[in-house]
């Protein structure tokens, strides 16, 4: 299949040679290359040619005219719980009414909530409920998506979870990735950690392993979940298994979990709500992404990951949603952008880049997504008639998008 967009009135985030395949950190992530009055041809899902119009080759095949609309990559989302059973809005309530996260979590609620409806739910309902988030999430832009387990807390749960994600990137258009996240909180009924910890290690990772159905492991590395200790353990158990880490870090508290991270040269940890000089500089020369979730920020009403701090001291960052029952409901990217300008004071340069780029590293896309460039994926968004790229994270509450591609291929609006 082939597709002529013409007429595109700035084609963003254009990038050919290392700068397409590597990410960009400190300054140069305020860097956004685009070419105005261009033109992309997609042919058999993959970017074939673009450049200006002056140069638009000759083809015969469907042409798409974009007049005063802007083109750019579809959004790597390197963070998500998208398979759940139910939405949490009682909890929401509860948070209105003073309690905290910890708080709720005490009384049964939190993870162990959503572990306790999943387990009663059957993997083709978990399916079907997940599809009607992967059509959203694909009409706000995303084109490739992280999803974890860890609300199943059992074997077959877990193994339940991982198995609707794989199906996902099976049956639907996006690209997933999927994370083991068994260690995402120990379930009331072990008064003994380490029996759960040794299930974790012993008994889900070799069948996960052997069936395939993961590429990283996470652990949630907090305060009354899992410590730095324990987040090693299970990470270099995963690692054995060919599992690269991911971890939840510094959400509530510095937590240690930043260190384990770059110690296990994991690629990425992710919250990073709660950080100091010492987590920053620790990041500092690794190959460890910090990835931001400013909407569990948003929803929690929490401080935020300190960007500005971390962008310039070099760092790169990449944004993600977070897409969850409990503290990030939304799975927008668009929004994320907006929360990352106005909350964390990134630009939409930098913000773009940490959606893109700097994502499709944080979830080992980098040789197909993330950047508008021959032999990538066929996959963009084109806006509405907009003013300027800028526009998309200042009209925070606007749907800026027209259409989506994804490898190739128009999505249904």
């Amino acid at each position: 299949m082939e597709l002529l967009i013409i007429n595109i009135k700035e084609l963003v985030q254009t990038r050919e040679g290392t700068s397409a395949y590597n990410w960009v950190a400190g300054s140069d992530m305020d860097l956004l290359p685009s070419i105005q009055s261009a033109f992309v041809y997609i042919k058999s899902g993959l970017i074939h040619d673009y450049g200006s119009m002056s140069n638009v080759p000759d083809v015969s095949c469907e042409v798409i005219d974009v007049t005063n609309k802007f083109v750019l990559p579809t959004f790597v989302d390197s963070h998500t719980h998208l398979v759940f059973a139910a939405s949490r809005e009682d909890e929401f309530v509860d948070k209105i009414k003073g309690m905290s996260y910890a708080d709720i979590a005490k009384k049964g609620g939190g993870i162990l909530n959503s572990a306790k409806k999943l387990q009663q739910t059957s993997e083709e309902d978990l399916y079907k409920f997940a599809l009607k988030r992967v059509n959203e999430i694909i009409g706000f832009g995303t084109a490739c998506v992280e999803i974890k387990s860890g609300y199943g807390l059992t074997v077959e749960d877990e193994l339940k979870m991982l198995r609707v994600a794989k199906r996902i990137g099976q049956e639907t258009p996006l690209t997933v990735k999927t994370t083991f996240l068994g260690a995402h909180a120990i379930p009331k009924e072990y008064d003994d950690r380490n029996e759960y910890i040794d299930l974790v290690i012993n008994e889900m990772l070799p069948k996960i392993a052997e069936a395939q159905l993961a590429e990283y492991i996470d652990v949630f590395c907090e305060k009354g979940f899992f410590t730095p200790e324990e987040t090693e353990r299970i990470v270099l158990a995963g690692e054995s298994y060919g599992l690269k880490g991911k971890i939840h870090a510094n959400q509530l508290n510095i937590s240690g979990g930043v260190q384990v991270g770059v110690k296990t040269n994991s690629l990425s940890v992710d919250h990073l709500e709660s950080m100091g000089q010492k987590e920053i500089d620790s990041l500092k020369g690794s190959s460890t992404m910090p990835t931001l979730l400013p909407g569990a920020a948003f929803f929690l009403r929490t401080s935020y990951p300190p960007a500005r701090q971390m962008i310039e001291a070099g760092l790169p960052v990449s944004l993600a949603t977070d897409f969850n029952p409990g503290s990030a409901p939304s799975g927008s990217m668009p929004f994320m952008l907006s929360l990352a300008c106005v909350n964390m004071r990134m630009t939409p340069q930098e913000a773009f880049n940490a959606a893109t780029l700097n994502s499709a590293y944080a979830m080992d896309l980098l040789e197909t997504h993330g950047s508008i460039t021959k032999g990538k994926a066929g996959s963009v968004i084109i806006t509405k008639e907009i003013p300027s790229v800028d526009f998309i994270p200042y009209a925070f509450n606007s749907n800026a998008i027209d259409s989506v591609i994804i490898d190739g291929v128009l999505m249904d609006s």
